[in-house]
C-alpha cells in the first residue's frame, strides 16, 4: 500500500505585472450560428475566417480576442452539466453606457439573460451562448468606488442588478 503525500508548498511566485488574458477559443458546433451570437449580438468584429472551420473576432483591429472553432465540436453538444470546463467568457466594456447598449442589443433580439449582478466593484450580465457556454458582460467601477471591509480588503458583494436603469443609459 502506497501513501499519497501533499508535495512540498514552494514559496508563492512574486505577482507577474502587465499580465492580460489575450484570447479566449471557444470549440463551437455551428459557426454561422455562433458567428451571429458574438458578432451581431455581442459586437465583435471579424478578423479573419477560415471558411466553415474557424473565425476570429476581436475589437479595434487585435488579432482576436474571441476564436470559434470546429476542429474537434462540429455538430457537437454542449457538456453536461456537472462536469469541468469553461465557467464563463468575461467581456470587460469600457463604460456603463457601453454595457448599456450590449443589454439593449441582447433585449431587441429576445436573447435571454440567466443573471444580472451588481459586484459592488462592477455591474454583470450573465447568458449562454448558443453553444452553451458561459458569457459574462461586465463594466468595473473605478477602483476608488471599490467596497471595503474596514481592514482594507475588498469586499464583493452579489446584489440584484437594475436593468431598466441600465438600459435608460443605452442611448
Amino acid at each position: 500500500m502506497s501513501a499519497v503525500l501533499d508535495p512540498p508548498r514552494a514559496a508563492a511566485p512574486a505577482a507577474v505585472t502587465g499580465l492580460r488574458i489575450g484570447h479566449v477559443h471557444l470549440k463551437v458546433a455551428d459557426l454561422d450560428r455562433a458567428l451571429t451570437f458574438w458578432r451581431d449580438l455581442i459586437g465583435l468584429q471579424v478578423q479573419q475566417r477560415m471558411g466553415n472551420q474557424a473565425v476570429f473576432l476581436s475589437t479595434d483591429g487585435y488579432h482576436h480576442h474571441i476564436a470559434l472553432n470546429t476542429w474537434e465540436s462540429a455538430g457537437g453538444s454542449p457538456p453536461p452539466m456537472g462536469t469541468t470546463g469553461l465557467y464563463h467568457v468575461a467581456l470587460l466594456y469600457p463604460d456603463r453606457p457601453a454595457l448599456a447598449r450590449a443589454l439593449k442589443r441582447l433585449a431587441e433580439a429576445g436573447y435571454p439573460l440567466e443573471g444580472a449582478s451588481d459586484h459592488g466593484v462592477s455591474e454583470a450580465l450573465y447568458l449562454r451562448d448558443p453553444d452553451g457556454n458561459g458569457v459574462e458582460l461586465y463594466r468595473d467601477r473605478p477602483r476608488e468606488d471599490w467596497p471595503r471591509d474596514p481592514d482594507g480588503s475588498l469586499h464583493m458583494v452579489t446584489r440584484r442588478l437594475d436593468l431598466r436603469a441600465l438600459l435608460a443609459e443605452a442611448g
